[in-house]
Parts: structure tokens; C-alpha cells; sequence
């Protein structure tokens, strides 16, 4: 029969893996797994209703079919690490002596180690240390559990978790040196991660309310590193995705033009200012870069699009800091000069039967503007400007005519309303413009060396050509310029009302509350990923090159050196917490023992009580009553709960008459 507390180690190292694996695995996987807990649970509180085989049977097919029709296959990351989990969780059904828990605790070490083939974040990690733990804690009582006394469960829970806790603390040192000293070696296979069915973030169109739901998630997006000081200031932090400049009413979309690839021989500077700097994705799936505008890729697995967007040649699995090099004021080469007729059809194209009334509108201020393009862009933001025009999240439904509607109706909406009705306005008096969709702002990191750019940064502006050049306008400025100056997160703050009028308090609580907890838990995120995850071959050598240890054998010698150390201290430190923790009547032993020749002395496997009757019989016969009673008074004293210092003296006065009558008998002898 199993104990009652290895039954419960055994429910808490199932729970655990459940909850690793909750957001990977089919949800009726995930309900099947959360059923066979339960039915455990009861089995385990009534001894006398063990799971039958027909449920055991049952639940393990309907798990194994849920698999198969989840994934098509029983082969592959997800599907295999399902299958695992699978016959971990029969197994349990099926647990019934020592040699099936042993079993079953060494099967959940390997499923918790697979699981970090669907994530390798943080908080992975902590749910499969807490595993480990837990499954330790298992294996220790199965071994402690024949000779342990009855305790409720908290109790021995605390008390086996201290005991486990001293193991795994006085391993620690070792796998810290293992890990950063052992040397690094590339995989010799390549091990595909999953993708996931969704990916959040920009996508390839933008309709009404795309960016403004993003706009409402203080999700990451995405990380800069670098040095910070070099920086453009906020309002000048515009991080590109790519260009949309196909209209059909309502959706905008990316035409092919801007899709191919430009060399960056073809990028002149007028200035020499820039740097470089490192983009890190927070979901390595999304398809493009967000660089600071006129930025280029210096990694050849990525490439510049005409439209100076970023993306990678090939599929990418792993997510690496990318680095890329910020120009600042450059310009492509012959951008558009193979057919300018063609690029200019495409950036002036309007749908013909809508928005009837601003078509108008923009005519008329264009003939007030002169007919000149500069003054006109001029003309249209002031019209912006003064007639009342808000920023809102929740800016309503709009109907067919929908650049009519904002300009003449309704007026509240948010940056994509403003970049598309902007860039419509220019179309219907023939400017070239487009929209560009990325990130604006951000905030600086925690830790003050990176800078986190979040999806409530996500943002739309326009763009115009003017004398033959792309100039970037943002509307938006003009309407909330405490949006571009202070970033999106500080607007929202000072500014609730952006929100929407309904549960605005609570809006905010939300919203605040979810903003925090996601800073540290990025951050936090970061740390482990560029630390502990990123900790590869290249910024070992990076790292050990800066101790000055330039070699293999250098490396070893210190790793086996620190190890011998470690070794060294916990011998030393065992002894001394052995002689502080020794009871004072053990240390006047000690020192008792010491002063005796070697065949006198006390013997490591001989009790004091047995010691003193060996003395006695070494000398005279009358002596020997006082080796009988200090041996009786270190039992009574040893083992009492009221010692005191009175004791003490007496028992070491005790000593010095038998060192006294030791000393007399080899007198005689000699």
C-alpha cells in the first residue's frame, strides 16, 4: 500500500505537469488530464475504490484519439510530448507499490524536461523546477515513509520539503559551474519548435480598429538593445513594419511593389550619423522587423525591402537579438525609378463611387492652397487642428463612406482613421501617399540598457511624396501630440478619457494593473532568455575571453579547480557546523580523549557509556566506581532537557579525577 504521503507528492507532480503543459495541449487533452487528477484524488482519500482497469483503458484511448485527430500524427514535438504526458497520467491510474512509484516519479522527471520542447521561458522553467521538486520529494518518502510518525500533511510536507530543499542548495554550486564553465557544443540535430496557430501583433492589412485593439494590450512587442544614449528622443522613435498602399474602401493592403528585396549598395547617406543596435521579437513568428526607419540588416539571413521593411530570407525558429544599423538621413538610390508611372498609379488610386464629399473637400482646399502640394499639407492638418477633432480608442462603428463619415461626422477615432482619411486626402488631388504601420515610443527597461516596446505602441502614420521624396506626416501629432511626445503609456495615464466612456475607472485598474505585472514578468523574461537560455557557445568564449581564459584547457582547469574548491569548502564547512552544533559535553570529551594515549582513546563507533567501562578496566578495582557514575551522569545529563552550567562543571571535574586515576595506573605500570 502506498503511503499516504507519497500519494500526495504524486498528485502535486501530476498537477504541475498539467499546468505546464495546459496552454500546449488540446484543450479535451487538457480536460481528460484534469478528469484522471480527479478520479486519483478520490482513490487515493478511499483506499477501498481504486480506479478500475476499464477507466484506465478508457481514458487512456479517448486521450490517445484526442491526440491523433489534434495533430494528424503521433509523431512530431507536440504530438509526442501529448503522448508522454498521456501514459504518464495511466501510469498513475495504475500505481500500486514501491517499484510502480518509483517509476512513475522517474517518468514525470523525463515528461517535465520534455516539456521545455514547447517553451524554454521563465516561468516554464519555475513550473518544472517546482516538478522536480516535487518529484524529489516523492522519492524521498518513499524511502522515509516505513520509519516516519504520524503528522498531518502540512506539516510533513514542510519538514520533507526543508530536507529535499538542503539537497538540491548544496548541489547548486555544481550545476552553476557546469553551467557556465562545461564547454558549449552546437546540437548534433535540429529539434523543429512548434508554432503556435496565432500569432498577436501587425498583420499584412489594416481595418478599422486593428491597431486601436492592440493599442488596449500591454503585451511586449518587441525589445531594443543598445546603447540608449544614442537613441533618437521619443518623438522621432517610429519603428517601421511596412507599407500599405492599396485602398479598397475599407482595407488597406500591401502591394507587390514593395515586397522586393533592394542591396544596400544602393543606399546613399548625406550624413554619417547612426548606429548600431539589436532587435529582439518577443514571438519570434512574426514576420517582420521593427527597426527604427532607414535602418538595414546586418545579418545576411534577413533583407531590405523597397519599402524599407525588414523580414527573413528563410523561416526562422530561433529568437535571437538581430542586429541592424540606423542610417538616419538616407535615401534609396533610384527608389521607383524603373517605372515611376506605375508606382505613382498605385499611390494615387481611390475607390470611385465613396466618400464623395471629402473627394470634394480636398479639391477645394487644394484650389485654396494654390495648387501647391507643400502649402496644402499645411492647410489639412490646421483643418485638423481646429475643428475638434479627438483621439479615442473607442471610436465607434463607421458605415460605407467611412473617410466622410470621420471627417464630417463623427471626428473621434483613433491613429488609423487619421493616417488613412490623411493619406486619402492627398490621393484625391493626385499626392502620392501611403500608409506606414509599426510601433511609436516605448519606454525604457527596468534595467535602464534596453528599451521595451510594447502593443499598446502599435501606431499608424502617412506618408507623402514631395519633390520626388517620401516624407513622413503624422497626423496624430497634430491631434494628440501628448501621444508621440510622452508615448502611449503615459498618455493613457494623464489621459483616461481616450478609453472610452464607459467604465473608464475600471478601464484603467485593468489596464494599469495588467500593464505592471507584464514590465517585471518581461523583464524578467529577458533576463532568463539573454542569460541563462542565449547562454550558447559564442558568449561563453565572449565571457571566459574576459577572464583571460582563451583555451579548452584553460576552461577545464578552472572548472575542475572550482570543483575541488566547492569540495574543500563543504568538507570544511561540515566539520566546523559539526563542531559548533556538538553539545558542550561532547566537546569536553573531545578535548578528554585527546589528552590519552592512542589505545586509550575514545573509538568513532564506541558510545561514551562503553568507553568508560573499557577505562575502568584498566585500572584498580576501587577506582573503578567513578568511571561507572560519570558514565551514568553523561546519560542522565546528555539526554535531559535542563541542562546548566553546574552539571557541566561537575562533570568536568568528574573527568579530571579519571585522567588522574589513567595517570597514576601508568605510573605504577612504568
Amino acid at each position: 500500500m502506498i503511503h499516504a504521503d507519497v500519494r500526495t507528492s504524486i498528485l502535486i507532480t501530476l498537477l504541475l505537469l498539467l499546468i505546464a503543459q495546459v496552454f500546449f495541449n488540446p484543450v479535451l487533452l487538457s480536460a481528460i488530464f484534469a478528469l484522471i487528477l480527479l478520479c486519483l484524488f478520490f482513490s487515493f482519500k478511499d483506499e477501498a475504490k481504486a480506479v478500475s482497469k476499464i477507466w484506465t483503458f478508457a481514458l487512456t484511448i479517448l486521450a490517445l484519439v484526442t491526440i491523433y485527430f489534434s495533430y494528424n500524427s503521433f509523431i512530431g514535438i507536440e504530438a509526442g510530448v501529448a503522448v508522454l504526458s498521456t501514459f504518464l497520467f495511466a501510469k498513475a491510474l495504475e500505481t500500486k507499490n514501491k517499484r510502480d512509484v518509483i517509476i512513475l516519479f522517474n517518468f514525470a522527471l523525463f515528461v517535465g524536461a520534455s516539456s521545455f520542447l514547447y517553451s524554454q521561458s521563465i516561468w516554464m522553467a519555475i513550473v518544472i523546477v517546482l516538478c522536480l521538486f516535487s518529484c524529489l520529494i516523492g522519492l524521498y518518502r518513499l524511502q522515509t515513509s516505513e520509519f516516519k510518525q504520524a503528522q498531518n500533511q502540512s506539516s510533513a510536507l514542510k519538514t520533507d520539503a526543508k530536507h529535499v530543499g538542503k539537497f538540491l542548495i548544496l548541489a547548486l554550486p555544481f550545476f552553476i559551474l557546469l553551467f557556465i564553465f562545461f564547454p558549449r557544443l552546437p546540437p548534433l540535430w535540429h529539434i523543429p519548435i512548434p508554432e503556435q496557430k496565432s500569432v498577436t501583433g501587425m498583420s499584412d492589412s489594416m481595418s478599422p480598429g486593428d491597431i486601436a485593439e492592440l493599442s488596449q494590450s500591454s503585451s511586449l512587442a518587441f525589445r531594443i538593445i543598445g546603447n540608449m544614449n544614442k537613441l533618437p528622443a521619443r518623438n522621432e522613435l517610429y519603428w517601421r513594419a511596412m507599407v500599405l498602399d492599396q485602398y479598397d474602401g475599407r482595407t488597406w493592403t500591401s502591394s507587390f511593389v514593395n515586397q522586393q528585396p533592394v542591396f544596400t549598395n544602393t543606399i546613399s547617406r548625406k550624413t554619417k550619423q547612426g548606429f548600431d543596435y539589436q532587435y529582439l521579437a518577443a514571438d519570434s513568428r512574426v514576420m517582420w522587423i521593427m527597426g527604427l526607419e532607414k535602418s538595414i540588416p546586418k545579418d545576411p539571413q534577413y533583407q531590405l525591402k523597397q519599402d524599407w521593411g525588414i523580414s527573413p530570407i528563410r523561416s526562422i525558429t530561433r529568437n535571437q537579438p538581430i542586429t541592424l544599423h540606423w542610417l538616419g538621413d538616407a535615401q534609396l538610390q533610384g527608389q521607383g525609378a524603373s517605372n515611376p508611372e506605375f508606382l505613382e498609379k498605385i499611390n494615387t488610386q481611390i475607390p470611385e463611387q465613396l466618400d464623395k464629399k471629402s473627394r470634394q473637400f480636398a479639391l477645394d482646399m487644394f484650389q485654396k492652397s494654390g495648387q501647391r502640394p507643400d502649402r496644402y499639407v499645411h492647410n489639412i492638418l490646421q483643418w485638423y487642428k481646429r475643428n475638434n477633432f479627438a483621439y479615442t480608442l473607442t471610436p465607434g462603428l463607421l458605415g460605407g463612406n467611412r473617410i466622410d463619415e470621420f471627417l464630417f461626422q463623427s471626428r473621434q477615432g483613433f491613429c488609423e482613421h487619421y493616417a488613412s482619411s490623411f493619406a486619402m486626402l492627398m490621393r484625391y488631388v493626385g499626392i502620392p501617399a501611403r500608409i506606414v504601420v509599426g510601433y511609436q515610443g516605448g519606454q525604457l527597461a527596468l534595467d535602464r540598457a534596453s528599451w521595451e516596446v510594447r502593443q499598446l505602441d502599435a501606431h499608424a502614420w502617412t506618408e507623402v511624396q514631395l519633390n520626388g521624396k517620401w516624407q513622413r506626416i503624422d497626423p496624430t501629432a497634430i491631434i494628440a501630440p501628448q501621444r508621440i511626445d510622452g508615448g502611449m503609456q503615459n498618455y493613457i495615464k494623464n489621459d483616461r478619457s481616450i478609453l472610452g466612456n464607459k467604465e473608464q475607472k475600471w478601464k484603467y485598474r485593468q489596464f494599469s494593473m495588467m500593464k505592471n505585472m507584464r514590465i517585471w514578468s518581461d523583464y524578467a523574461s529577458f533576463q532568463w532568455q539573454s542569460k541563462v537560455v542565449g547562454y550558447d557557445a559564442e558568449k561563453q568564449q565572449s565571457w571566459l575571453s574576459k577572464l583571460g581564459l582563451k583555451t579548452a584547457y584553460a576552461s577545464t582547469l578552472i572548472l575542475l579547480s572550482s570543483i575541488l574548491f566547492v569540495v574543500i569548502l563543504y568538507f570544511t564547512w561540515i566539520y566546523y557546523r559539526d563542531r559548533q552544533q556538538g553539545s558542550a559535553y561532547e566537546r569536553v570529551i573531545q578535548r578528554f580523549s585527546k589528552q590519552l594515549e592512542a589505545p586509550l582513546r575514545k573509538q568513532p563507533a564506541e558510545t561514551f557509556f562503553t568507553w568508560m567501562h573499557r577505562l575502568a578496566d584498566v585500572i584498580e578495582e576501587d577506582e573503578h566506581m567513578i568511571f561507572i557514575q560519570i558514565a551514568e551522569h553523561y546519560q542522565q545529563q546528555r539526554f535531559s532537557m535542563a541542562q546548566n552550567d553546574q552539571k557541566l562543571k561537575q562533570f568536568k571535574e568528574m573527568l579530571k579525577t579519571c585522567a588522574y586515576a589513567l595517570k597514576n595506573k601508568r605510573k605504577h605500570l612504568s
